[in-house]
């Protein structure tokens, strides 16, 4: 081999070796930055450190540009980003909230052209139910304290010609809510099952009272992305004093009942 193609193999592997470098150690800003963007500014990354692949930051909840409303999840989160094959090139993500996740949740991305899928694997956690604060109204007004406890058994979530699609479910628990709208603590818990149908286009949830002095119920459907709800809110008997001016607040008075929609 003569010399100059040794200097143009030497060249080809210096610009291989930097562009490598480059992508493996991406600073983590750089996603954050991504989030951020992606999620108008709801979701935000701060203090991120690490690298794209592997990473930490603090986790920031906000109502999105301009809103004054803003809340940290306790001890942040990490996350550890690799490339991955599933029928194609995908990403595998493990995310881990110390606060909350027992174990990492494991997340699988699949982007393409016509179909971008996110495979959740099953998964239990407990989130404090205070952080949904810095997501502005109605959330900054109630000012929930208690705990919200996410499982599924495997959720997916497909977007393809401007449809979403959901598969599988997810179960919440709402347990020992409080709200500085009223004296009494807690005011309950509550249940949400959120189930996909087969065709992946619709997914129904139904909302009911596990106990306390707050009684919720209702039923609601998640059509094409958006979600329609229908229920009512009431207070057990003893506590209608006690939470008249919750229940003017969370929906439309109906004599006892404050109607509650969502559409």
């Amino acid at each position: 081999m003569n010399a100059p193609a040794i200097q143009r193999l030497a060249i080809a592997a210096a610009v291989l070796g930097a562009l490598l470098a480059f992508a493996l150690f991406a600073p983590a800003r750089w996603l954050a930055d991504g989030i951020g963007s992606a999620s108008g500014g709801r979701v935000q990354l701060v203090n991120a450190r690490g690298t794209v692949w592997n990473g930490q930051a603090d986790l920031l909840l906000t109502g999105g540009e301009g809103s004054r409303s803003a809340s940290a999840l306790p001890e942040g989160l990490a996350w550890q980003l690799l490339p991955a094959w599933q029928g194609g090139p995908a990403l595998a993500l493990a995310l881990r909230a110390p606060c909350c996740t027992p174990q990492p949740v494991q997340l699988q991305l699949r982007p393409g052209l016509s179909e971008t899928a996110l495979d959740v694997a099953a998964f239990d956690s407990r989130w404090p139910a205070n952080v949904l604060t810095g997501l502005g109204t109605p959330w900054n007004t109630l000012r929930l304290d208690g705990s919200l406890a996410l499982r599924s058994q495997g959720l997916g979530i497909t977007l393809a010609s401007g449809r979403t699609r959901l598969h599988g479910g997810l179960d919440i628990d709402a347990i020992d809510l409080a709200s500085r709208l009223a004296s009494i603590r807690p005011l309950g818990s509550y249940r949400a099952p959120l189930r996909a149908g087969a065709d992946g286009d619709t997914a129904q949830l139904e909302l009911t009272t596990l106990g306390g002095a707050l009684l919720l119920q209702g039923r609601g459907q998640w059509v094409g992305g958006q979600l329609r709800f229908a229920g009512d809110a009431q207070a057990a008997p003893g506590s209608e004093l006690a939470l008249t001016n919750l229940l003017n607040i969370v929906g439309r008075r109906d004599g006892p009942r404050s109607v509650i929609t969502i559409c």
